[in-house]
């Protein structure tokens, strides 16, 4: 039987290390909700986009598991990078602090418990690379706290921005996700200070890039 193409794709590409397929396989059986998980396919991307960008400084809006921090967390450069992401559910951090600690490189990740409405105001670094995931119906109010914090020539990842293709679909003209995403994008479309590209990668990401 023929393999379908996203089979294909990931026996072409190369494999996520091991504490990531760990990281996947546990969030699968112990988490609901787990298909929010970036997996293997976008955890990839997310990992080459980093190493091109070679960020000093990353910010994370929506940790989950801690899958993409880590992924994200590959392209730090310098002694002294490193990341912050920020999650809303408390009843996940000592999760995401476990599977940190799985890898080297969660040293280099710092991980803030709480609404990221409230802490962004506070914060005055300048970032080189930002990957928002959080809430959905929150894009358009975190991409306006954000953009001061993203530095001249940054880059911002967007996911979900696709959402299941229910970005284009009538039945979701009500769904309170659907209609934050879509304001999202038509307010990101018609920002002149930057260049986007969505990408139909699983539930769509867009690339940002900062001029």
């Amino acid at each position: 039987m023929l393999e379908n193409l996203e089979e294909y794709i990931l026996k072409h590409s190369t494999p996520e290390p091991d504490y990531l397929q760990e990281i996947e396989r546990e969030t699968y059986v112990h988490i609901y909700n787990a298909r929010m998980i970036s997996g293997r396919l976008q955890g990839r991307l997310l990992a080459l986009l980093s190493k091109m960008i070679q960020p000093q400084l990353i910010l994370e809006i929506g940790t989950f598991t801690g899958y993409s921090a880590l992924c994200l967390a590959e392209g730090l450069t310098g002694e002294n990078a490193k990341m912050i992401t920020i999650e809303k559910n408390d009843e996940l951090e000592q999760i995401i602090r476990h599977n940190l600690a799985r890898s080297p490189l969660g040293e280099k990740v710092h991980l803030m418990v709480g609404d990221a409405l409230q802490i962004l105001p506070a914060m005055t670094d300048v970032f080189d690379l930002i990957f928002m995931d959080g809430d959905k119906c929150e894009y358009e109010a975190y991409y306006h706290l954000i953009f001061p914090l993203l530095k001249r020539g940054g880059w911002l990842l967007a996911d979900n921005t696709l959402w299941d293709g229910h970005i284009i679909d009538e039945k979701y003209d009500k769904d309170k996700q659907t209609v934050g995403l879509r304001t999202f994008n038509d307010m990101l479309a018609k920002d002149e200070r930057v260049e986007q590209l969505i990408l139909p990668l699983r539930d769509g990401l867009t690339i940002v890039h900062k001029k």
